[in-house]
């Protein structure tokens, strides 16, 4: 790898997590979710919508359900209208709701030989990514049909690092979701959080989003010896 920055970790791959990391369609589920909710008669808060960051359809659904009992077949009806109201709003997705530095940053990742994998819980990854354009920048992608358990369990990290025949040890996951950082740690591979040191600061580094980062920049935090941080502590912002 001969264009890759100086890094002692013997690093091979970064793995991005799609959804407020590379893009942001949160307002799209909220909307997705309150539609539902309101036809059911549930109370759903943007506070409540937080809660469904990083974990699966399913785990989502009984978050907003507030421990109501319903049939298997109307959870199956419930998540497939959630998901019809969503696939719909993601119609007008283009290149340009890339998040800032995003492209940059995964330009810059594969001019260096790493390989770049996405791996998120959701069932449309494929779809919002084709939407995003950069489908010929990413070497493989595992989303909410490649594995049974979604994250925090690590099986979608093992999937991904299998997929790019890479060891998990020589992976680094950048996550926006505290689910994203606890399965990247089970899986043994090194984190990167993107977001309030409250809710990613168990990640080797934390950074508050890609705007201006440059590789250097995350090897110089993975490279240095981190000790992991209370929740009141975290890295500085980084920028160029």
């Amino acid at each position: 790898m001969e264009n890759q920055p100086k890094c002692n970790l013997r690093l091979k791959g970064f793995i991005f997590d799609l959804d407020g990391v590379l893009t942001d369609t949160s307002e799209l589920h909220y909307l997705s979710w309150k539609r539902l909710a309101e036809r059911e008669g549930i109370s759903f808060t943007r506070e409540d919508n937080e809660k469904l960051r990083g974990v699966s359809r399913l785990q989502s659904l009984t978050l907003l359900l507030k421990g109501k009992k319903v049939s298997e077949d109307k959870t199956l009806e419930m998540m497939h209208f959630k998901n019809e109201l969503f696939k719909d709003l993601i119609q007008n997705l283009s290149p340009k709701d890339l998040l800032p530095g995003a492209k940059e940053l995964i330009d810059e990742i594969r001019q260096s030989s790493f390989k770049i994998a996405i791996a998120s819980a959701s069932k449309n990854a494929k779809d919002v990514i084709n939407r995003l354009n950069i489908n010929d920048k990413i070497d493989t992608i595992s989303d909410g049909y490649s594995v049974k358990k979604q994250k925090p369990a690590p099986d979608i990290f093992l999937h991904t690092a299998q997929n790019l025949n890479i060891d998990p040890s020589q992976c680094v996951v950048v996550e926006d979701a505290a689910a994203g950082i606890e399965a990247a740690i089970a899986a043994g591979m090194r984190t990167i959080g993107i977001g309030p040191v409250k809710r990613v600061g168990l990640a080797d580094g934390v950074l508050p989003d890609l705007k201006d980062i440059k590789l250097k920049q995350m090897l110089n935090m993975l490279n240095n010896d981190i000790t992991k941080r209370s929740s009141g502590f975290g890295f500085a912002p980084l920028r160029s």
